[in-house]
């Protein structure tokens, strides 16, 4: 299929328009077209795991022409190993949120077309193979969410909304200024103009003198990377995460934990590291320090939370922060560490997010020491959340354990004494995710029940049909993946390996 990723990325636009045009009492008819139009680039993403080439770090399903001739700017798109399984994991989470969102009652036809508007914009950022259009789908992504938020969130939505956007444009004008000063900087050698194709950005010399002096390097990869960073998000730029998660419907919740944080570390993979190597590997090490950090505040973070999604959020934190932990190591095993780490997180956090979903409907609390032996009450429930904490902790035989330990190898044959003790270091957050997992689950769903709050809960139901059915998908890749990785890391590897070599050749030859 020669136009499979537009079709995967302006399907769901497709869908936004004719939910516009729909009559506003329509609100199941509504739902069914968001339902098909993102139902359509998950069965896209079917042809994309079979006719995906694991042997070759070139870009696939290339689409390439002029969009804006006079700038030099390309309608250019192409996946490899590299953004392979986020775009898969986007049709996904995408699917399943809609499901997640059915009981939307308050403005349906905006809500679902700002949410297919959010998915073409997310797609968009994974497939741009060029700079200006990677940015543009990057800027897509914030107007949805920002009224998501801020229209459908809880009592302090505004704050959050306002908050989650002035961060992450923060971050968009720095990508900006960057991005503007490679434009003007480097020529296609083909045109001998100037371009904004990733890939002739990325073949430029880094030392060739032609480029940019080392200082303006390296503020330009400072700027990429804390622009990247602040969606990941990184400690000290982490603040607008817990509030976002709050106060963001369910279905968003698990967009923003489960695709958007994933697209901080994306953009380093995909731009600050190839566009910048010989930056990179000078910072490599302070790369890890960060997911050190990262990995041991989140989880003491967590630990400290009563309210269980604010307690979801901060893993997310501490899980990314082995992301960075593996690439800071610029190994292939870290590198295919951090990028297995992202997926499997994608699903993971997803599966947590939705669990909290399901208990708030129905007790419209999240208060952890509110709760107390719901075992015995939904135990079905119980079953879910016991598997969904327990692979984020990361047990053997699920999919978390088995990308920590290969960031983990990754960060250990960086082989510098350094880079050793802040693995040794980071292992501390294996114990620490482990003890607020299991803390909350015994304070929720085992002992005795709340004698001062059962009252709250008392007549709480089940776990429904349609929760399940969105549950299902991702109990089914959570254990795939723990149990059979290989498939997944196949697809990730050559582009890895690639990406890796590249980025030794700027460490030890110039």
């Amino acid at each position: 299929m020669n136009h499979i990723l537009s079709l995967m990325t302006f399907v769901p636009l497709l869908g936004a328009a004719i939910i516009i045009a729909l009559p506003r009492q329509k609100h199941e008819l509504v739902k069914s077209v968001a339902a098909c139009a993102a139902g359509i680039p998950l069965f896209l993403s079917y042809f994309i795991w079979k006719g995906f080439d694991r042997t070759t770090a070139a870009m696939q399903f290339v689409e390439r022409f002029d969009w804006i001739p006079m700038f030099h700017i390309q309608y250019s798109m192409g996946i490899d190993g590299i953004s392979v399984t986020m775009v898969m994991l986007t049709a996904l989470i995408s699917f399943i949120c809609i499901f997640a969102s059915w009981n939307i009652e308050k403005g349906v036809k905006g809500y679902f077309a700002l949410f297919l508007l959010l998915e073409t914009g997310m797609m968009g950022v994974f497939c741009a193979m060029d700079f200006f259009l990677f940015y543009v789908f990057w800027e897509v992504m914030l107007l949805p969410m920002y009224f998501l938020i801020g229209i459908w969130g809880g009592p302090r939505k505004e704050y959050a909304a306002i908050k989650f956007f002035m961060y992450t444009l923060v971050g968009s004008v720095l990508m900006l200024v960057v991005m503007l000063v490679f434009y003007f900087n480097v020529t296609d050698p083909a045109t001998h103009e100037h371009t904004f194709d990733l890939l002739v950005l990325r073949n430029q010399d880094a030392n060739s003198g032609s480029l940019l002096v080392n200082s303006v390097r390296f503020l330009c990869f400072i700027g990429l990377f804390v622009g990247f960073a602040i969606k990941v998000p990184m400690f000290p730029f982490h603040t607008w995460l817990p509030d976002a998660h709050v106060e963001a419907p369910t279905a968003i919740s698990v967009i923003l934990a489960g695709i958007l944080l994933k697209m901080g570390t994306y953009g380093m993979f995909r731009i600050a590291f190839p566009l910048l190597p010989d930056i990179a590997n000078d910072c490599a090490w302070w790369i890890g320090l960060f997911g050190l950090i990262n990995i041991v505040y989140g989880a003491l973070c967590a630990m400290a939370q009563d309210d269980l999604k604010k307690l979801v959020a901060y893993s997310s934190i501490s899980h990314m922060g082995y992301c960075l932990l593996g690439m800071g190591a610029m190994t292939t095993a870290g590198f295919n560490g951090a990028m297995l780490q992202m997926f499997n997180h994608g699903t993971i956090t997803s599966m947590l997010f939705l669990l909290v979903g399901v208990i708030y409907e129905r007790v419209h609390h999240r208060w952890i020491s509110r709760f107390g032996g719901l075992a015995t009450m939904v135990p079905v429930y119980t079953g879910f959340v016991t598997f969904a904490f327990f692979a984020s902790l990361g047990l053997p035989g699920l999919s978390g354990f088995i990308s920590e330990a290969m960031c983990f190898i990754g960060a250990w044959q960086n082989g510098t004494p350094a880079y050793l003790k802040l693995t040794i270091l980071a292992t501390s957050g294996i114990l620490l995710g482990a003890a607020f997992h299991l803390w909350a689950l015994q304070r929720m769903f085992l002992g005795e029940k709340n004698k001062i709050y059962t009252e709250q809960y008392h007549h709480v139901t089940e776990i429904n049909g349609r929760e399940i059915f969105c549950l299902v998908p991702l109990v089914i890749v959570i254990l795939w993946v723990g149990v059979y990785p290989g498939p997944l890391l196949d697809m990730m590897n050559v582009s890895l390996s690639d990406l890796q070599a590249f980025m030794a050749h700027y460490k030890y030859n110039h």
